[in-house]
């Protein structure tokens, strides 16, 4: 743990190191209120484990959200982490953290939560007469360009479409698009993250330990037993992954192969792909591959 007079750090857990390398991070702060009245953001930085389910790797509390407030937990999280940036981070949309990021972690993958810029859409151009054509128009774009050259068509033609090339929000987004549209960074690895929603479920559960009137001695010992509680939690899943077994719901040898190795949440997503595929039938025509999907 690291104390300043307008900040303190809560370094990353043990996993966090373990797994340093290959860590997928998602960072949000929230605001909260003292009994004295003083506001402090408190951040988290948090995972995904091998079960699939959120895991605390860090935690700030700041006083401001601009640049150097931000840019003092990160450096103090980097050295915990022996230097090591995580290969993506999930922030909402903050121009103060995203240049932090860019100064802090040249070389990691910075991803705005997309969940957070749609739910924005409909405040941001409620003011055309059409808004409600518009966001749905916004939302295809989005979700259905499935290459960097159909978005940047289907961008320009939407804007077109609906005269909306002097919204400066809409500008701005457009500029930014390599920090949010999927086709942009569905590449790269996430462990399924597309939102901070992991980050605010943490803050929910974090809200079992502390409350407005908890003085920061009482901050530090119940941030203590938050993680006592995750510990244990997770080494139940481990417990249950050690004693029990899945049935394989096909004859398959890979799946099999991936019932001995996986846990039950990933080996249950895996089998759920399996079975989806069940009833293919590949075959060779003009030495091409074709598919073919049989009911059954």
């Amino acid at each position: 743990m690291a104390i300043t007079p307008s900040k303190m750090h809560f370094g990353p857990t043990q996993e966090a190191r373990l797994h340093a390398s290959i860590l997928e991070t998602s960072f949000h702060s929230t605001p909260r209120t003292t009994q004295t009245g003083t506001i402090w953001f408190l951040g988290f930085y948090v995972g995904v484990n091998h079960h699939g389910r959120s895991t605390l790797l860090g935690c700030t509390l700041i006083k401001n959200e601009d640049i150097q407030s931000f840019k003092w937990p990160f450096e103090c999280w980097l050295r915990c982490m022996g230097g090591k940036t995580p290969k993506g981070i999930l922030t909402d949309q903050c121009a103060s953290m995203q240049r932090t990021i860019e100064m802090c972690m040249p070389t990691t993958i910075h991803w705005w939560c997309i969940w957070h810029i749609m739910k924005k859409i409909p405040s941001k151009l409620n003011g055309y007469k059409r808004h409600e054509e518009i966001e749905q128009e916004m939302s295809h774009v989005v979700w259905n360009s499935f290459t960097k050259d159909a978005f940047d068509r289907n961008w320009n033609n939407f804007i077109t479409k609906f005269g909306v090339g002097g919204n400066k929000w809409l500008s701005e987004l457009y500029k930014d698009h390599h920090l949010w549209i999927p086709v942009y960074l569905d590449h790269h690895f996430w462990v399924g993250m597309r939102s901070t929603q992991r980050c605010k479920s943490m803050h929910a559960f974090f809200n079992k330990f502390i409350t407005r009137n908890s003085s920061l001695i009482q901050f530090v010992k119940q941030y203590d037993n938050c993680l006592v509680s995750r510990g244990q939690r997770e080494r139940e899943f481990d417990a249950a992954d050690f004693y029990t077994v899945i049935p394989c719901a096909t004859k398959s040898a890979i799946v099999t192969q991936f019932q001995h190795v996986y846990t039950h949440e990933k080996f249950r997503k895996v089998q759920e792909q399996f079975r989806g595929k069940v009833n293919c039938i590949t075959r060779s025509m003009n030495s091409t591959l074709s598919l073919r999907h049989t009911k059954s």
